[in-house]
């Protein structure tokens, strides 16, 4: 196969076309499965459940991957000009790209969300309101105080505050390429400094930690923002760089690492079960380790793409869910609540996980394969 096309591909949003690498669609399947999964485990009241508890709630892990792939595919258009000596990318084509991937898909659920919770009530919704339908179609919410209690969070849009962190790299990416291989590179390959370049903008992602939990003239929802998520994105960067050099990675190698690392993550050092821990010391470790092992995840496909652990991720069923999965990440929770409620009959924070789960993937995958039909780039 050839190597994946960053104008056609994200973490996040659906993939279409003949240029991919179908091991990379295929852990996109495994990235929205464990949003899913951690969702399931929240809503029937398991993050409470001791170190279970905390292996459900780290199973938000997904995102850190969907973060990576973004970073390794997105830049890697700039890396390859680079090293082949050829002109970088059109911003204009990059931009269009991202938006045509993204947005109807995006669209069509906040407004169906929105319609839904019209006539349904879930508890506390601060976001339903006419700014908050403002703020989620433009994915803005995050860029607020108190987001989670008196901003702009929607009952069955609340992960989307990654999509729009996922935003804002898009945004940031052409800048950070420009700093990167014009500034600092002086348009000529230099892997090396290249590679010490994404190091030292990895260092960002720590540095705001640190500032967001000492200070106070940031909102809260600052702890949202990119800054904080960039070391992740780094990780993909540094992967494109390290292909470029002929680097190979191994499943046997990285794997085992990645799930020692995630257990490892799953006790109280990463924190309390919440996206953003109350202590910068949690909060420093979490965004290390989460970096750490979503890159493991992605580097054999990225640096190699052989074995058991590719030719796993690239079976038809993992390609399959990986097509979808961007549209499965965007309805799953709206489909979470209705399935709780009408389907299983349970009161919120009671329940099964594994039956919430099995039941809400069964319900979202047709809704998800039809949103993606009707909205997938036509090649």
């Amino acid at each position: 196969m050839t190597a994946p096309s960053a104008v056609d591909q994200g973490g996040l949003e659906a993939v279409s076309g003949v240029d991919r690498v179908a091991s990379l669609t295929g852990v996109r399947a495994v990235a929205a499965l464990l949003v899913l999964a951690t969702h399931a485990a929240y809503t029937t009241g398991k993050y409470t459940h001791g170190f279970v508890g905390l292996v459900y709630s780290r199973m938000e892990i997904g995102v850190p991957i969907f973060f990576v792939l973004s970073g390794y595919l997105l830049f890697g258009p700039w890396v390859r000009a680079a090293a082949g000596g050829r002109p970088s990318p059109s911003v204009r084509r990059y931009a269009w790209h991202r938006v045509r991937r993204i947005m109807p898909a995006y669209v069509i659920t906040v407004l169906a969300a929105y319609l839904i919770y019209h006539f349904r009530s879930a508890g506390p919704n601060p976001g339903h309101t006419w700014i908050g339908l403002l703020r989620n179609l433009t994915l803005t919410q995050i860029y607020t105080d108190n987001y989670m209690f008196n901003g702009y969070l929607h009952q069955g849009l609340t992960q989307m505050w990654s999509l729009a962190v996922e935003v804002a790299f898009y945004v940031a990416l052409p800048v950070l390429a420009w700093l990167l291989l014009v500034v600092l590179c002086r348009r000529q390959w230099r892997p090396g400094l290249l590679l010490a370049g994404l190091a030292a903008l990895a260092l960002i992602s720590p540095a705001w930690m640190v500032l967001v939990h000492n200070t106070h003239f940031l909102p809260s929802g600052a702890r949202l923002w990119l800054p904080g998520y960039l070391a992740w994105f780094i990780g993909g960067m540094l992967l494109t760089v390290l292909q470029a050099k002929g680097v190979r990675a191994y499943g046997f190698i990285t794997v085992p690492l990645a799930v020692v690392s995630f257990f490892i993550a799953s006790t109280p050092i990463a924190g309390e079960p919440t996206t953003s821990p109350s202590g910068v010391t949690e909060a420093l470790v979490k965004t290390g380790f989460y970096a750490a092992i979503a890159t493991l995840v992605v580097a054999p496909l990225a640096l190699g793409n052989r074995g058991w652990y590719a030719r796993l991720l690239a079976s038809r069923p993992m390609v399959w869910l990986g097509e979808i999965s961007y549209e499965i990440f965007l309805v799953h929770l709206v489909v979470m609540e209705i399935a709780m409620v009408e389907v299983l009959g349970w009161p919120v924070y009671t329940g099964s996980m594994p039956a919430l789960f099995v039941v809400t993937l069964i319900m979202t995958i047709p809704v998800a394969w039809l949103l993606h039909r009707f909205t997938r780039v036509r090649t």
